[in-house]
């Protein structure tokens, strides 16, 4: 593996921090306080080749690596983490998903519009009662002729108001459990599919995830994602490389709040001195900066051994359960450091305290990533 970036990567990440400062810093905070959708940043993402940054050219995507994909999680995430999200499940859980378990006909017709940014996507796996316990489906989708009839509610679909192609999960065999979940690629315009609300959450607020209703919603047969009773496994595969993407995310976030820290602490003066020559203070920083190395190159190892073609789902299991920690540890810290100021809405940290959490908790919380790393060291 290497430690230096590739000189395209290093173009990468300049060219996506001089999109983030210059296009979405002005209006982060605003859209935070009043959960605006980012379409304008949306769309220009999508011209940047941002939302679909690993998928072949041929298929409308950027052509790139997983770890550019990564440093580009990353840096959108360090200045607003709700774009780090929306262009996460836009690369990693619907591209990457069609990608590789779609027909030549899906990635003609689906995957080239997401890829291209000329359309978004959303992935719906979530329930009222199905979290962590993906198998406990309720959703349903029985085979009439040529399509398949939909009924259900989801939870935590994350652009799904503005989505225009969801890959859903729903049982076409519930007798068979996990093995009778089955993938679909729902077109969002057609009838019986609804948005019923767009959740009032804590943090990544730009980014909206909703509640969506399926009623007697017809999908034609050809819109299913693989074979019937392959959508478990296809969910825990697409979850794998998500990972990939929430580990950059909160590894931005930690970041931001890092260097928020060490930027107030250099102005900030107490008893004659910036507070940052304290040594408590320097300690606390010194062990921001340390973490947050460490969770880049777990990230980055991960995301290097995807594009290897190795075995990864131990190593980003631990990047994005030691990212996220590190990024809800930091983020803590730095309101700290900024005392009283931190629990303002003034100051950027609090906004960062509230981004860090869900990364503890989407796309497997920190409890599962435990789980799967524990299977995999003690595995035979």
């Amino acid at each position: 593996m290497q430690f230096r970036l590739s000189e395209d990567q290093q173009m990468l990440r300049e060219m996506v921090r001089q999109f983030a400062e210059k296009e979405a810093r002005p209006t982060v905070a605003e859209r935070d306080e009043h959960a605006l959708w980012p379409a304008e940043l949306v769309r220009k993402m999508g011209e940047l080749g941002l939302m679909g940054v690993a998928v072949q050219e041929e298929y409308g995507g950027a052509g790139l690596d997983y770890l550019s994909y990564a440093i580009a999680i990353e840096e959108l995430s360090r200045v607003d983490a709700s774009l780090g999200v929306i262009a996460s499940v836009n690369n990693s859980l619907v591209c990457y998903g069609i990608e590789k378990f779609g027909s030549e006909e899906q990635k003609r017709e689906l995957l080239v519009p997401l890829a291209s940014g000329q359309a978004l996507g959303a992935f719906s796996l979530s329930e009222p009662g199905a979290g962590s316990d993906a198998a406990a489906q309720k959703t349903t989708a029985v085979r009439d002729g040529d399509s398949y009839v939909i009924n259900g509610v989801k939870n935590w679909v994350t652009n799904g108001d503005h989505a225009d192609t969801i890959i859903l999960m729903a049982m076409t065999d519930p007798s068979r459990g996990a093995k009778g979940i089955t993938a679909f690629l729902v077109d969002t315009r057609a009838p019986g599919c609804s948005v019923v609300k767009v959740e009032n959450k804590l943090g990544i607020r730009s980014a909206h995830s909703c509640q969506m209703a399926y009623d007697g919603y017809h999908l034609p047969a050809w819109r299913r994602l693989g074979e019937e009773g392959q959508g478990f496994k296809i969910a825990m595969t697409i979850l794998n490389a998500g990972r990939i993407g929430i580990a950059a995310q909160a590894l931005g976030i930690a970041q931001a709040a890092y260097e928020a820290a060490l930027g107030y602490t250099r102005v900030r003066e107490q008893f004659g001195k910036p507070i940052h020559e304290f040594q408590a203070v320097g300690f606390t920083l010194a062990d921001m900066a340390t973490r947050i190395k460490a969770a880049r190159l777990l990230t980055y190892e991960a995301a290097w051994r995807k594009d290897q073609g190795l075995d990864y789902v131990q190593d980003v299991s631990m990047a994005k359960l030691f990212a996220s920690e590190t990024a809800m540890w930091t983020a803590t810290k730095a309101i700290q450091l900024h005392g009283s100021n931190g629990y303002s809405k003034e100051y950027p940290v609090e906004r960062h305290f509230r981004d860090a959490k869900i990364t503890e908790i989407y796309e497997g919380t920190s409890e599962i990533q435990r789980l799967v790393i524990s299977r995999e060291i003690t595995r035979g």
